[in-house]
């Protein structure tokens, strides 16, 4: 029998909460608000439960929209409705602010780090994405920045493997950017959803599997689609393998795509959150839990570790953990 039990609820936050990130190693899990700060959590001694042992604040203006670490967990980047990134060091127990970059004309809507470390991508309603080489002493330079969306760019991913990009967008498309071989510049290698054959709306965010051979997108539509690549390399084809109508009441702001064991989490502004599985080239709804949250649920996240184990944070405020019996 699949299921969702609550494990507990953490609050400090002051208002709504949009955007969580586990360390690489599952020790840590970062949440950042509405409320300009950015709390990092940890499981506390004995029966404790989880405890808030940092809030990184003062560094942003407005709304902390994004969060995501390096793959050693030693950096955390963070991006906001200000305009700028923030990029946090870990300095023993303490977190100090090494850099921050600007650039961005407008809100910048989320921030990733590549699986090689060497590079960092944002993005903004300003309708670009930006890449960001890292080099020594946690210095950033601005390689590239890409135009070609035509609205709000909503979230940036990675490849799990390989240096490929994918973005998301208002204009109802996701796009796939890798490094031209030959030259210094990233090219767009593929516009997905171009005809609306899988999202008829907004493409909130993207997920890949443990292997990069597939991803999973969900939309203000209410749709989830599966998309595969035709090759072995994250450069090739992708192709819509299955797309889920309604697969929510409202629209699709979160999924994850846990790599572990494979299981898909969705968030969703009907306050719910559902676990599906890839199953014979079609996805399996293994469980639903309605009323998750008291409000629009923003993100759902995997521990990257333990497979039983999912984070969610809502416009209410609070940040669940739950254990996954599946």
């Amino acid at each position: 029998m699949h299921a969702m039990e609550e494990w507990e609820t953490l609050r400090g936050h002051e208002e709504r909460v949009w955007n969580l990130a586990w360390s690489p190693d599952g020790s840590i899990l970062a949440s950042c608000g509405q409320d300009k700060t950015v709390r990092l959590w940890r499981r506390g001694p004995g029966p404790q439960g989880w405890i808030c042992f940092a809030v990184l604040e003062d560094a942003h203006g407005r709304s902390v929209r994004s969060c995501a670490w390096s793959n050693d967990g030693n950096v955390l980047a963070t991006a906001s409705f200000d305009a700028t990134i923030t990029i946090w060091e870990r300095k023993g127990e303490e977190w100090e602010l090494a850099t921050t970059l600007e650039g961005h004309e407008s809100e910048v809507k989320g921030v990733a780090f590549s699986a090689s470390g060497t590079y960092l991508a944002s993005c903004s309603r300003d309708k670009t994405v930006w890449i960001w080489e890292s080099h020594a002493e946690l210095d950033y330079d601005c390689v590239d920045v890409k135009q070609e969306h035509s609205q709000d760019v909503k979230s940036v991913i990675w490849h799990p493997h390989e240096d490929v990009l994918v973005s998301c967008s208002y204009d109802n498309t996701l796009r796939v950017w890798a490094e031209e071989l030959d030259a210094d510049e990233w090219e767009c290698l593929q516009v997905l959803n171009k005809k609306l054959d899988a999202h008829k709306s907004t493409v909130w965010t993207a997920s890949f599997d443990r292997t990069g051979k597939r991803m999973v997108s969900c939309s203000e539509d209410s749709s989830i689609a599966v998309w595969e690549c035709q090759e072995q390399s994250g450069r090739g084809v992708w192709n819509a393998a299955c797309v889920v109508c309604e697969a929510h009441g409202r629209p699709i702001y979160s999924i994850d795509w846990s790599k572990t064991t494979g299981a898909i989490a969705t968030g969703s502004a009907d306050d719910s959150i559902k676990l599906f599985q890839w199953e014979g080239n079609q996805l399996k709804e293994l469980c639903a839990r309605t009323n998750a949250h008291q409000s629009d649920v923003n993100c759902v996240c995997w521990h990257p570790q333990d497979p039983t184990v999912l984070a969610s944070c809502s416009d209410d405020g609070s940040i669940k953990i739950w254990k996954c019996h599946l």
